[in-house]
């Protein structure tokens, strides 16, 4: 079992998770994080750090957030990998609580 980053996390992309993360797997695009499931280790220091409350154990996902294991899967692959802390996305606070935020998921890796 992986955990998974949802819905909450795009537009804001912080950061907080890849500072604590032992094993470098997440990746990033240009408005939203993935776990690459073969990298984590399940040991679950992501999670409780999440000021979105986006990252979630495989099977603790909301049933409304299902697509977004495979997402994490594929975009994992396509990605560059992030193993550094960096400030989120201008106007994350503000979209931090937002619902219904998949129409703004970019696909497009971080090119920065």
């Amino acid at each position: 079992m992986a955990f998974i980053v949802a819905e909450p996390c795009i537009a804001c992309k912080y950061t907080d998770c890849v500072a604590v993360c032992p094993v470098d797997c997440f990746y990033e695009g240009a408005n939203f994080l993935v776990i690459h499931p073969d990298e984590c280790i399940d040991c679950g220091a992501c999670e409780p750090v999440c000021p979105t409350k986006a990252i979630f154990p495989e099977d603790d996902l909301p049933e409304k957030w299902k697509e977004y294991v495979p997402l994490n899967a594929d975009l994992s692959t396509k990605w560059p990998n992030i193993n550094k802390q960096k400030e989120p996305l201008p106007g994350a606070d503000g979209l931090k609580e937002k619902e219904g935020k998949r129409e703004m998921l970019s696909m497009e890796p971080f090119a920065g």
